[in-house]
């Protein structure tokens, strides 16, 4: 049975690209702003190279592929144990060397193809690498999912159980727009329980104090290269 709802040549109706937009940006926001909190990169300077790599890679793919390219956390061990070592220049000259290795085979599969990275890296290998990234997360995801001003609460764990059991059902159960974007309505849901939980237990569960605080248009803070010519070569990146 085909579950796809719309094939690559497939046009949404503008609402529900609206509320697919919203969706894209929520789930990945997260991953992409977590990542360099994790490392202690500043979060500004992923989501602004993030994206001039999706524009960039929208141009090279003619706009075919509408993927989003985020943080990855397959380097944040890697990225934590070099930020602590040899600091920021350890990473970013890490990071390079990952982008080249990464061109690389982008021209081996051009040229060669993509058959052989089934031989080198089959479903046995991936897989288990994927499961090892995951539950490396896993004690960040329930810590979040279980604390509030960080500590402990009940009521972080039941907004959090209320809000993943929504999208669960959303997913399964919803039909036309509601089963496309199951995690935004998920989020609608977690924040209305959220705001009925805190009336009915006295607690404050929503906060936008930080957010109405923030700048609307802010640059990142770059760290200047080259400001030291000195070149240095870290072998642990």
């Amino acid at each position: 049975m085909n579950n796809v709802k719309y094939d690559v040549n497939d046009m949404p109706k503008p609402g529900l690209l609206v509320g697919l937009s919203f969706q894209h940006l929520f789930a990945m926001f997260g991953a992409t702003v977590l990542v360099p909190i994790l490392v202690g990169i500043d979060p500004a300077i992923a989501l602004f190279s993030s994206g001039l790599g999706t524009l960039a890679h929208l141009t090279v793919t003619k706009y075919k592929i509408p993927a989003y390219m985020g943080s990855s956390f397959a380097y944040i061990a890697a990225m934590q144990t070099l930020m602590k070592t040899d600091g920021i220049a350890a990473v970013a000259q890490g990071a390079m060397a990952g982008g080249l290795v990464y061109l690389l085979v982008a021209l081996i599969v051009k040229y060669a193809g993509k058959d052989w990275i089934d031989k080198v890296l089959p479903p046995i290998v991936v897989g288990p690498i994927i499961m090892v990234i995951g539950l490396n997360l896993a004690a960040n995801a329930v810590n979040d999912a279980t604390t509030l001003n960080k500590s402990y609460s009940i009521y972080a764990l039941l907004i959090s159980m209320v809000t993943l059991f929504a999208v669960i059902l959303f997913n399964m159960y919803g039909k036309k727009i509601v089963g496309v974007i199951p995690i935004l309505l998920g989020l609608v849901v977690g924040y209305i329980f959220s705001a009925v939980l805190g009336l009915l237990t006295g607690h404050s569960f929503i906060n936008f104090s930080e957010v109405a605080a923030a700048h609307w248009i802010q640059v990142p803070n770059f760290d200047i290269p080259f400001v030291d010519y000195s070149f240095k070569l870290y072998p642990s990146a």
